[in-house]
């Protein structure tokens, strides 16, 4: 509000690296959207088509769900319709450190809270926001229940009376068969998962 000349440097960072991929400086509108023109082109993969399922291996630096969740909501899109992401995070034993009420209302899907908004109104809106972004897209009815889209499976340290409790599919982490997946057409393994935005053509 106070006028002066504003600069701003931003960044674009190599994905899955600590490398630099571009800089821009200048105002800060249009520092930010140079490097989002650059971001579009380097930060998203685009499929021709869906698939079934998505490993998503969420890297260490991910502490908890509320941050692994990137592994999930970052690949949604192009999942099919009655698919299946499996986040794959051995080294993550908790669902969210900032927002430890997710764990006792669940991940639900949007329309499970406004359908429903005076049993959720009295919560904070940031934890009913966090609490759909492992959800995803999906429906609530008072009557047939709340469907997601897609099925959304832990493979973490989080114990399995929790996953469930949260509203999430459970699957003992020492299962999964990485190298098996990677054979499989109808699923994509997704290294360093969270770093890069997919989405259809």
């Amino acid at each position: 509000m106070i006028p002066s000349r504003r600069l701003a440097l931003c960044l674009v960072a190599q994905s899955g690296t600590t490398a630099l991929h571009a800089a821009s400086f200048g105002p800060p509108e249009q520092a930010w959207a140079a490097c989002a023109d650059v971001s579009a082109h380097t930060h998203i993969r685009y499929l021709d088509a869906p698939v079934q399922r998505v490993l998503s291996i969420i890297p260490t630096k991910y502490e908890d769900m509320w941050t692994g969740a990137k592994g999930f909501y970052k690949v949604e899109p192009v999942v099919a319709d009655g698919g299946q992401v499996i986040i794959y995070a051995p080294h993550i034993t908790q669902i969210s450190a900032m927002h430890p009420v997710i764990e006792q209302i669940g991940y639900h899907c949007r329309d499970y809270f406004l359908k429903q908004w005076d049993q959720f109104k009295g919560y904070h809106w940031g934890d009913l926001a966090h609490s759909t972004h492992l959800r995803g897209a999906g429906t609530f009815d008072p009557v047939e229940g709340e469907k997601g889209r897609v099925t959304v499976t832990l493979a973490t340290s989080i114990p399995e009376n929790v996953v469930r409790a949260a509203n999430l599919d459970y699957l003992d982490p020492t299962l999964i068969d990485i190298a098996a997946l990677e054979e499989d057409p109808g699923t994509l393994v997704l290294p360093q998962a969270g770093e890069v935005l997919y989405r259809l053509r």
